[in-house]
């Protein structure tokens, strides 16, 4: 990444509806914040913040009292959120959302430098008709049409899109193939939009360890969440992922802190984003 001495530092974090996640981004030094899973703040905390107006619950008919958010925490950049509409009420230019809650947008223009268009996005679980099994790749690429408002160009667009989409990259559960050819599709057309993955990837954050089975020993991958079983120091699998207009280049550097000391009180550990502004 090239040297500036102006940046612009982002974090994107599933808070997993937790308040004390809340209370620790007045001290985490960043300007933005992309949350998913986040219910509405304690009262204290929101005076301190600015925080798009969305209702605080994510569409559909299971009861999700939570949603994506995009917060402001510092005076060094401008916010200007987008409003997210549902697709049967959005006109054109606007918003439209296949599942309000989780996508949420917004337009950052730091102290010095150009604006960025970030997204915090989410993948929810859902389930086949009959079928005991889960999948989230299909709320994936919900979420990647409704990106494709943002990006109204071939080249030169600048969008950040980061958060928990509940799939792995390079590989399917247990070695399954079916599985990572399914989830391959959703990093292969995000990259066809011209917003590839960027990370986290080794050495941008703690290697797994030991390594599992499941993992091929090429994977650059790092564990971005635990289990109810685990604690961050034996997390195995990445389920956030940043990805960011080819036009930002070397300008975007992408780690997670998934270190034990690092990791904060969430079942996610946060993936810090920071963006030369030179």
């Amino acid at each position: 990444m090239g040297v500036s001495r102006h940046m612009l530092k982002i974090i994107s974090w599933n808070i997993a509806r937790r308040e004390l996640a809340w209370r620790s981004l007045l001290d985490s030094g960043a300007d933005v914040a992309l949350l998913q899973e986040a219910t509405e703040p304690p009262s204290d905390v929101a005076q301190a913040l600015a925080i798009d107006p969305a209702p605080w619950r994510t569409a559909g008919t299971l009861d999700r009292p939570w949603r994506t958010a995009i917060v402001r925490l510092s005076e060094r950049a401008e916010v200007q959120w987008l409003e997210s509409k549902s697709v049967d009420d959005a006109q054109a230019g606007e918003l439209a959302v296949s599942r309000l809650g989780t996508l949420t947008a917004a337009i950052v223009t730091p102290t010095t430098g150009l604006p960025i268009t970030v997204a915090s996005i989410y993948a929810p679980w859902e389930k086949p008709r009959g079928l005991t099994w889960s999948y989230a790749d299909a709320s994936a690429h919900r979420v990647i049409s409704d990106l494709s408002l943002l990006i109204g160009r071939e080249q030169g667009h600048r969008l950040i899109a980061a958060g928990d989409l509940n799939i792995l990259h390079g590989y399917g559960e247990h070695g399954n193939d079916y599985w990572a050819s399914r989830y391959n599709t959703v990093f292969a057309r995000m990259s066809a939009l011209g917003v590839p993955f960027v990370g986290p990837q080794i050495p941008a954050g703690r290697p797994a360890t030991p390594w599992p089975d499941e993992l091929p020993v090429t994977s650059k991958n790092v564990p971005t969440y635990h289990t109810n079983r685990q604690e961050p120091s034996t997390a195995t699998r990445q389920l956030d992922f940043v990805f960011a207009s080819d036009a930002l280049g070397e300008q975007i550097d992408v780690r997670a802190l998934n270190e034990s000391d690092r990791w904060g009180p969430s079942d996610h550990c946060r993936v810090e984003i920071t963006v030369g502004c030179d």
